[in-house]
């Protein structure tokens, strides 16, 4: 019985799917500098504030779990 390979299964499609969702990224970046914002602060109003906001929270994120991974993690034979 042969395996049905799925679109998400060839390295060429999971290239081209990468290189479509970095274009729409940019595209993203580069729209931010036309759009007009209706900030209530002032560094709301500055381009690819938001881009930066979400990527240092994810890095947070992140060091975060890190962080509390050090308290909660158990040994391998724990539940055993």
């Amino acid at each position: 019985m042969r395996k049905e390979l799925k679109i998400f299964d060839k390295p060429e499609n999971i290239k081209r799917l990468l290189r479509i969702f970095y274009a729409s990224l940019f595209a993203l970046l580069i729209a931010d500098f036309f759009i007009h914002k209706h900030a209530e602060f002032t560094w709301e109003a500055d381009p690819w504030f938001f881009a930066a906001f979400g990527f240092v929270s994810c890095v947070v994120v992140i060091f975060t779990a890190k962080l509390l991974r050090v308290f909660t993690k158990r040994d391998e034979k724990y539940y055993d």
